[in-house]
């Protein structure tokens, strides 16, 4: 099995991944780990050898169980970050990803894979909710706007 694109150096972690937007019934998919308050994008890892295209389409099966295809990419986002608490404490961590809007399939599904559920926030309210990352809604608001380039420096995240 190809490993993912990922490394830990030191105190130091690099990232390279994908994250799907999707949208059914004008509400956004999220996956939340029943042992944590916020919800996060469906995505992960890519991993050596693999387009990120076909890295997404691969972790939205392995997260939601369903069968995707891609629209377009949206976004690409540089992320700066390091936690106080979890399995990343104490790491100063470096990810790049790119996020793809997929083609609505005109219903939403459920799906629960271990402690991971699927969860869906209607649009107008993402704000609302505690999200990662929390940039959803501006994305969806520049969706005509060609690929975005977001960098995000958080100290904690």
């Amino acid at each position: 099995m190809p490993a993912d694109i990922s490394y830990t150096n030191g105190q130091q972690r690099f990232r390279y991944r994908v994250a799907a937007i999707i949208i059914e019934e004008e509400a956004v998919c999220f996956i939340q780990n029943t042992t944590e308050d916020y919800a996060y994008s469906v995505g992960g890892a890519v991993q050596f050898g693999e387009t990120t295209e076909e890295a997404i389409l691969r972790e939205i099966i392995e997260e939601t169980g369903q069968q995707y295809a891609i629209d377009r990419l949206v976004c690409l986002h540089e992320n700066f970050f390091s936690n106080s608490s979890g399995v990343l404490t104490g790491l100063d961590c470096h990810e790049i990803c790119l996020y793809y809007l997929m083609k609505s399939k005109g219903k939403q599904f459920q799906n629960q894979i271990g402690n991971e559920q699927v969860y869906w926030i209607p649009i107008q309210e993402l704000e609302n909710y505690k999200i990662f990352p929390n940039f959803i809604p501006h994305i969806l608001n520049e969706l005509n706007s060609g690929v975005q380039h977001i960098i995000t420096r958080n100290k904690e995240q």
